[in-house]
């Protein structure tokens, strides 16, 4: 049994007619009350940060007050414990403040004293549990910065996102290209949840063979099919206590889609050839490239299924989205390929910078991590500017010349790529580049570009 949140004072004293007082008076002030009659097994029935205080006599048969305030302390040792005598032992009393008592009280005592002290512990116990979520919340938040690296708005809102979702037992679904973070998403949504002890399972539904997956999802018992000899344990169970990522779950099977639907509402699973319902304690993250709402339409997922999964749906923006988290990811990664193989980091020059910030990443973070080892490795920084759907772009080379050409040319290749994105107005393409609509007709005569050229119209347009 563990002793609920709710209960303000555990009250421990094996004189029945003196904890029945004690518990009327403190009932009387309006706190939560569980009087007991020995100290045994109160510690191991304490959730981890309680937010009440324990008043204990130090007499008692069985384990006494001291014994219980140093099991508690063992614990918590910020947790206020109040000792009581009726024994007038000054000895006794020096010892319990010294082993940690939050205070000491001589029967017989004043019921005010004893609200008092009782009412004063629990403000300190209140500011020392605010202390702790501050410091957990600073800490997870200088966590998910080192993991997820990026000051961009889109980054920013992210980890906001991840923040709040980590500490619910809501299942998530993460959106994202190839190369995005999912994983890393997902690893982040487990370790700063309550289940960060627990197991994180991952495991990616488009390189299972269709006719294993079944079993590596749901297990399977001896004898339910050719070849399945002995128990085996599916993934879903394995995470029990834990967390499950399911990448690629586009391209699960219909017939297993159903049985995931299953599982998501019922939290039980049901191995291949059994016939028990096995309890689940899991959080299931689901990850996806494609547009699940539109594969719904298409019949090639489940409506149902979908609609359940996007309850709480993370969106990761790809790193063309990122503007300059590009090149703080990529001198992060530099600077530990370099670490790892043992050589001097590289500084980024102007040209790389340049070029680093006009490419499209059409693989994300995954290519750019690969470039960065390349460049830590001294090898020239040569990117394939392929845009996202597979089709060829602009090739991406470093620009020749003196600073004030490759300035020149990096403003071109900015407007020229904001203009090759879809703008109702030459307003919306100016909000964008975050200039004045004045000054991006200039630069679009400067730079022999228009707006009409681009399949949205006249460059003269101003709504």
């Amino acid at each position: 049994m563990t002793i609920d949140n709710r209960i303000e004072v555990v009250l421990i004293d094996d004189d029945p007619h003196l904890r029945q007082a004690l518990s009327q008076t403190l009932d009387l002030a309006g706190l939560k009350i569980l009087p007991l009659a020995e100290a045994k097994g109160v510690a191991a029935q304490l959730p981890r940060d309680w937010p009440g205080v324990v008043v204990s006599d130090i007499r008692m048969p069985g384990m006494d007050g001291l014994e219980l305030l140093s099991e508690l302390h063992a614990q918590d040792s910020e947790l206020p414990v109040l000792l009581i005598t009726g024994h007038g032992d000054v000895p006794l009393a020096v010892q319990a403040m010294r082993a940690g008592a939050y205070d000491f009280l001589e029967k017989p005592f004043a019921s005010d004293h004893l609200l008092d002290s009782v009412r004063r512990a629990l403000a300190l116990r209140r500011l020392v549990l605010d202390n702790r979520s501050l410091r957990l919340a600073l800490s997870d938040r200088h966590e998910l910065s080192a993991r997820l690296v990026g000051q961009s708005t889109p980054m920013l809102r992210l980890r906001e996102q991840i923040g709040a979702l980590a500490a619910t037992r809501a299942d998530v679904l993460i959106l994202g290209e190839t190369g995005a973070g999912k994983e890393v998403v997902a690893r982040a949504l487990h370790d700063l949840s309550g289940r960060r002890n627990g197991p994180f399972v991952a495991i990616n539904a488009g390189a299972l063979a269709e006719s294993v997956v079944e079993s590596e999802l749901f297990g399977h018992e001896p004898g339910a099919f050719t070849g399945a000899q002995k128990r085996r344990i599916g993934k879903f169970e394995f995470a029990n206590g834990g967390t499950l990522f399911l990448d690629e779950i586009e391209s699960m099977s219909l017939d297993v889609q159903v049985k995931l639907l299953r599982l998501l509402q019922e939290r039980m699973v049901e191995r291949l050839g059994g016939n028990q319902q096995i309890p689940l304690d899991i959080r299931v993250i689901a990850a996806t490239k494609e547009d699940l709402r539109q594969a719904a339409d298409q019949g090639r997922f489940r409506a149902d299924l979908y609609y359940r999964l996007n309850v709480a749906p993370l969106r990761i923006p790809p790193l063309r989205e990122r503007g300059e988290d590009a090149l703080m990811l990529f001198q992060h990664f530099a600077n530990e390929a370099s670490a790892r193989h043992g050589l001097p980091p590289h500084e980024l020059q102007p040209a790389h910078r340049a070029l680093l910030l006009r490419h499209s990443w059409p693989g994300n973070v995954r290519e750019l991590q690969n470039a960065a080892e390349r460049f830590a490795l001294g090898l020239e920084l040569a990117l394939d500017n392929s845009a996202p759907d597979g089709n060829p772009g602009a090739p991406v080379e470093l620009v020749s010349g003196g600073l004030s050409e490759q300035v020149e040319n990096f403003e071109k290749t900015l407007i020229a790529a904001e203009l090759a994105r879809p703008h109702s107005s030459v307003r919306s393409l100016a909000e964008a580049l975050g200039i004045p609509r004045k000054t991006l007709h200039d630069k679009l005569r400067k730079h022999g570009l228009t707006f009409g050229d681009s399949g949205h119209g006249s460059a003269d347009e101003s709504d």
